[in-house]
């Protein structure tokens, strides 16, 4: 169901429902598959991961030398961190059970 089915069933009109009815229509798939851009995707998701890793350091610093109290926020940025790295070492994994069967392949 999209967002114009969804407008005309509750009969709701605004210019934000339109936007979104407008661009869910319109949205672009990337097409391009080449190997370059999964390397540069998994690299970004690295660099992503090490931000969150970094960002949760940097709160248990603060929280340990009591400069924050905020328990909030740091839990915040392990839940990110925890949950990143899990992501990471998942696609990991994968990658290397793909490339083990890729190299087990006769040709």
């Amino acid at each position: 169901m999209d967002v114009s089915t969804i407008s005309s069933f509750f009969n709701i009109s605004s210019p934000e429902i339109e936007n979104a009815a407008l661009n869910s229509s319109t949205a672009k798939v990337p097409t391009d598959k080449s190997f370059g851009t999964f390397l540069d995707s998994a690299v970004n998701q690295l660099q992503e991961t090490n931000m969150y890793l970094h960002q949760e350091e940097e709160e248990e610093i603060k929280f340990a030398l009591g400069l924050t109290e905020n328990t909030h926020d740091l839990a915040i940025a392990q839940q990110k961190a925890e949950t990143a790295l899990t992501y990471t070492v998942t696609l990991r994994d994968k990658f290397l059970e793909a490339y083990k069967e890729i190299m087990q392949m006769q040709i």
